[in-house]
């Protein structure tokens, strides 16, 4: 009885131990005023609870993001996202009262979620949406990885063990997927490396399909591209990377 208890306690522990190893969420959402001729603004992002470093570091990134994105006012830096959305308002107010009569309405619409955790790691994707005027508006994602026992923020040079080795088995696979046969140039098919040398975008992260990189638009190609994405399946970049992504 003694042992059926001890392994029943067990068990309970394992469970609760392998609960902790997640981050809890909540999804908070920050919105413009509605109001007629106001820009639209709408942004969503999970927010992690505790006060764990990874939170705290986790938190202040994603804001750090949104705030960079619909900041437009010169004279004062926001510091949090209310502030923020307000000075999105204020760079279109003050460019509506330049010139009434040619200013369309602004839009910002941000949205974030994650895309990948285990014990060992988290990656937040960021979508975004910004109209300021002009033919049409940008749109970009942006991943941000987080290892958890440090509390740090990872750059892509952080993620590899040998960082040229996973740029030619990435050059491979991504002529693979474009029909860009081994000895043409990279940009023979109309992409715009600079130096006509293929390199990684400035967006690698992580999901529950593999590790996928993408380049936004302008990136390596027109905005009439779109986005270029290649998905790795984790067994084939595992060899290459410097952090744990065996999936929970």
């Amino acid at each position: 009885m003694k042992n059926l208890r001890f392994l029943v306690l067990l068990s309970l522990l394992s469970i609760g131990c392998g609960k902790e190893e997640k981050l809890v969420f909540e999804q908070q959402t920050f919105q413009g005023e509605n109001c007629l001729g106001c820009p639209e603004i709408s942004v969503s992002i999970p927010v992690a609870l505790d006060n764990r470093k990874i939170s705290r570091t986790l938190n202040g990134a994603l804001t750090e993001e949104v705030v960079s994105l619909l900041t437009y006012a010169e004279d004062k830096q926001p510091e949090n996202i209310p502030e923020a959305v307000s000075s999105f308002r204020q760079g279109f107010e003050k460019l509506q009262d330049e010139f009434p009569d040619e200013t369309a309405p602004w839009e910002a619409s941000i949205e974030a979620s994650v895309t990948f955790e285990n014990k060992d790691m988290i990656s937040i994707g960021l979508i975004s949406y910004i109209f300021t005027g002009g033919a049409h508006g940008y749109g970009a994602t942006r991943f941000l990885n987080f290892e958890k026992k440090s509390g740090q923020e990872l750059d892509i040079i952080d993620l590899f063990k040998n960082h040229k080795k996973f740029v030619d088995f990435a050059e491979i696979q991504f002529r693979s997927q474009q029909n860009i046969s081994p000895d043409q140039a990279i940009n023979s098919t109309g992409f715009m490396f600079e130096r006509n040398e293929f390199y990684l975008p400035e967006n690698i992260g992580f999901t529950e399909n593999g590790l996928k990189l993408l380049y936004n638009p302008y990136e390596v190609a027109s905005y009439a591209d779109g986005t270029i994405e290649l998905l790795l399946p984790y067994n084939d970049v595992k060899k290459f990377m410097d952090v744990k992504i065996k999936s929970n």
